[in-house]
């Protein structure tokens, strides 16, 4: 049965009260394995998803051109190496030392705590990495996504950028955090890519006017009543679409309650956090999405997530199938002005979440080219479906896909 994006409160309060349990049953087990005091405070535990600014390593000689080393002091949530990367820059990183929580009386080397069914009720920057482990992350935008080091790895930057390092902690740990962890860097092979965060923005005259008409500007819920506006357009097949969202961070949603409640129950045995909250169903060219992700905070995943909807278009670019993207960011609930029911609450300015999009995959270093385009009639100020207001600057950002089918 087809849902309206104005889905009542009820239909997301049945999946949240299941979610809710699961999360508070794995944090009683997990308090039980500890006494009393040292059982963590949740309400005390935050995290947000952009850096604080960063600080500048403590120490950071310069052994050789291609070799370093830092110290990552576990007090801090991410440290500057001042090491700029090229796009394709190979390196082995390597760590020792020792960090321990002095509330928990927990020592942990690089590799971290194993994870608790505490853990499912924590913010960490990667969600199912060890609490504790050593971490890295390209850039210090919110839009980058950290990557798991542990006592080592061999990492390949996607993209131009400063590397940063820290702790897979939430802003709660780092102020009882005590000592530190030494991270020798190794630059196996240099890279060539030098323009910073993804390629740059460019003139893609096969994005033509015409087309930009021919396709529609807004999508619709099941009354066939306007909503939310196609603000990205991807050119590439559907498994680079779908490379690329999952080498960005994020995860496909699940189509129904049943799957909610399947998932979360796995994801809660394997001490995992449940990213997929499904998303309600719009239309383009007559039918529901094609596919729908997500980059969300564990915690606040029913209330508060970047979401957006993916439709096949039936146009071509060069050859290449055209794909529509509706994205908006969810930041709570309102009123659905349609039936008096619940709904989510979109940030109103909109262009935010086209821009998030546009550093999360253009990150990847699966984006090869890259442009902002104003449609005729461009749309600058509209309602959702259920009556929510939204504004922008009416452009609609293009992204061109690696070509998989050259690169073999």
């Amino acid at each position: 049965m087809k849902r309206e994006r104005g889905e009542r409160i009820s239909r997301f309060t049945s999946a949240g009260v299941v979610l809710s349990a699961l999360l508070f049953a794995g944090s009683m087990a997990a308090a039980r394995q500890q006494s009393a005091p040292n059982t963590p405070d949740p309400a005390g535990d935050q995290t947000t998803q952009t850096p604080p600014t960063a600080t500048t390593a403590s120490a950071n000689p310069v052994a050789s051109q291609n070799s370093y080393t830092i110290q990552v002091d576990g007090s801090k949530q991410w440290i500057d190496t001042k090491i700029d990367l090229r796009g394709g820059e190979k390196l082995k990183i390597t760590a020792e030392g020792t960090v321990t929580y002095t509330d928990k009386g927990l020592h942990f080397g690089p590799a971290g705590i194993t994870r608790s069914f505490a853990d499912l009720i924590h913010q960490y920057p990667v969600p199912n990495g060890g609490h504790g482990e050593l971490i890295g992350r390209l850039g210090s935008s919110g839009a980058s996504d950290a990557f798991e080091v542990g006592n080592g790895t061999t990492y390949v930057a996607p993209v131009a950028e400063r590397l940063f390092l820290g702790l897979n902690q939430s802003g709660r740990d780092a102020a009882v955090a005590i000592g530190s962890f030494q991270v020798k860097i190794e630059i196996l092979e240099q890279g060539e890519g030098t323009t910073v965060g993804g390629p740059p923005e460019t003139n893609l005259p096969e994005i033509t006017p015409a087309l930009l008409e021919s396709l529609p500007r807004r999508v619709t819920d099941q009354n066939h009543s306007p909503g939310d506006m196609v603000n990205i357009l991807i050119v590439g097949s559907e498994d680079e679409v779908v490379k690329t969202f999952t080498s960005a961070g994020w995860v496909k949603v699940d189509k129904s309650v049943q799957d909610t409640v399947l998932m979360g129950l796995l994801n809660t045995f394997e001490k995992k956090d449940y990213l997929t909250m499904p998303m309600s169903t719009l239309y383009l060219f007559d039918r529901p999405q094609d596919y729908g992700f997500a980059h969300a905070e564990p915690v606040r995943v029913v209330m508060s997530r970047n979401h957006l909807r993916v439709w096949k278009s039936p146009k071509q670019v060069k050859g290449r199938p055209l794909w529509c993207v509706a994205a908006t960011h969810d930041i709570g609930f309102e009123r659905d002005q349609r039936n008096n029911g619940l709904t989510h609450k979109i940030d109103p300015a909109i262009d935010g979440e086209r821009e998030y999009v546009n550093q999360t995959l253009s990150g990847t270093g699966l984006v090869v080219a890259r442009s902002h385009v104003t449609p005729p009639h461009a749309l600058t100020e509209a309602k959702t479906a259920t009556g929510g207001g939204f504004h922008s600057d009416g452009r609609i950002l293009v992204l061109v896909l690696k070509n998989s089918a050259e690169v073999r």
